[in-house]
């Protein structure tokens, strides 16, 4: 989890809008909420290029799906690109071809806890984008004829997946880890339901989540307040907010009381082991600490996984991550292993080196190694509005958007106390889930 965090600059964010109520101001950040529909809006400039970058951030997503409609945020992510009431192919404002040939850049992506539609484009063109974004937010047509169409595609990402090791594997681990959330199940859904879904069932899904009070819109770059929210109001002020309460989601994974273990055997090279634990949620102050950790064990070719296991020659690769989100959250260490190494072998040596960290700590030299190569990898991706606009989606996504200023000083606050200290408390037997990927020779 690590969220840039860009230079700041000064914010006229005293001007008052109408429709706007002022809520907050942090590290160069304001946030607004729109008095009639509830639609909250982020902003911030940055006057470098005549560029703005467009996000607007759904609250939903796989985590708000169920059994006979997984993959629905996914494919509805598909669907809105397929046309709406006023930007279409028979009016010849195709959203692809009409948006995309104002020279943006233009994309939708999903994951467990949000959806998202995003525009980086000239900032005369911005209106034109939050016309689009407006308009789709509650008038995208949802067509059988366009789920027909992009069901194929989308059961084409799916068997992609299903074709990689590491896929395959990542889909057994996260089920196994999360059996009863829906974060067991992979963003893409069960291909049955990607296959069989009823449209009528996606316009349902589309009808609950999509409305502008279960929305952020981000705007950065070459934009000041006094400039957006009077193009934000005029095309999103028509828009009422949800007529009734968006569903909350509030299954709850029951306690892990004891290791779990899942293997896939399938056509393959090269055997992969990965050893995964499940955290807190990604808002969880406890979490800083475990990024660090992270950093440790898996960041280059100087962490200790690295040394132990592709020093040595007996994996080709390996990571470590720390996959943050809304409910909770997984640290996994992943091996690719070196021919003819034994799965076993591997295991062994990614406890081996938890255990030391659970012992003896790290050192100082580790720790403030770390933290620079936190502090310099922020630097180098403070990269403009795209990059404030994606992290900022992220931040939205797991619940506090502060989080996104806010990283770097947590991070000068984690000790060699704390880390050691997450590391006894969850890097432990009982909260374990261990997958090995066993190729099988055709």
């Amino acid at each position: 989890m690590i969220w840039l965090v860009p230079i700041m600059p000064k914010l006229d964010k005293h001007i008052n809008h109408k429709s706007f109520k002022f809520v907050r101001e942090l590290g160069g950040i304001s946030e607004y909420v729109h008095g009639h529909n509830g639609l909250r809006v982020l902003i911030y400039e940055d006057h470098s290029a005549p560029v703005v970058a467009l996000n607007v951030t759904y609250l939903v997503g796989s985590r708000n799906e169920a059994v006979g409609h997984t993959g629905a945020t996914h494919l509805l992510e598909h669907l809105m690109f397929k046309g709406s009431k006023n930007f279409n192919k028979k009016n010849g404002k195709w959203i692809w071809a009409y948006i995309g040939g104002l020279g943006a850049e233009i994309n939708g992506t999903t994951m467990g806890d949000r959806t998202n539609y995003y525009e980086v484009l000239p900032k005369e063109h911005v209106a034109k984008a939050l016309a689009m974004e407006a308009d789709r937010m509650v008038n995208s047509f949802i067509s059988e004829e366009d789920r027909q169409s992009e069901m194929t595609v989308v059961r084409n990402e799916f068997e992609w997946g299903e074709n990689e090791p590491r896929e395959a594997l990542g889909k057994q681990i996260w089920a196994t880890i999360f059996q009863a959330h829906p974060y067991g199940r992979y963003v893409i859904g069960l291909k049955s339901d990607i296959e069989n879904v009823p449209i009528e069932r996606l316009r349902e899904f589309y009808k609950t989540f999509y409305w502008p009070n279960n929305a952020y819109v981000t705007l950065a770059g070459d934009i000041s307040v006094s400039e957006a929210l009077p193009l934000i109001d005029k095309y999103f002020r028509k828009l009422k907010a949800s007529p009734k309460p968006i569903p909350i989601m509030y299954s709850e994974e029951p306690a892990q009381e004891g290791p779990r273990r899942t293997t896939v055997r399938r056509a393959g090279e090269l055997g992969i082991v990965a050893v995964a634990h499940r955290l807190p949620p990604a808002l969880s102050p406890e979490m800083f600490a475990l990024d660090v950790l992270a950093g440790i064990l898996g960041r280059g070719r100087s962490s200790r996984m690295y040394r132990a296991l592709v020093d040595t020659g007996l994996a080709a690769r390996v990571s470590v991550d720390n996959t943050s989100w809304r409910d909770a959250s997984v640290f996994a260490t992943e091996a690719h292993l070196s021919a003819n190494v034994d799965h076993k072998k591997i295991e062994e040596i990614i406890l081996s080196e938890y255990e030391k960290v659970k012992k003896e700590g790290i050192s100082k030299e580790e720790l403030e190694r770390e933290k620079k190569q936190i502090e310099v990898q922020l630097a180098t991706t403070r990269d403009g509005p795209e990059a404030v606009m994606s992290v900022l989606n992220e931040t939205i996504a797991v619940g506090d958007w502060t989080l996104y200023v806010r990283y770097q000083d947590e991070i000068k606050k984690v000790t060699l106390e704390l880390v050691k200290a997450v590391a006894n408390k969850y890097l432990i037997e009982d909260l374990s889930t261990t997958g090995y990927f066993i190729p099988k020779k055709l």
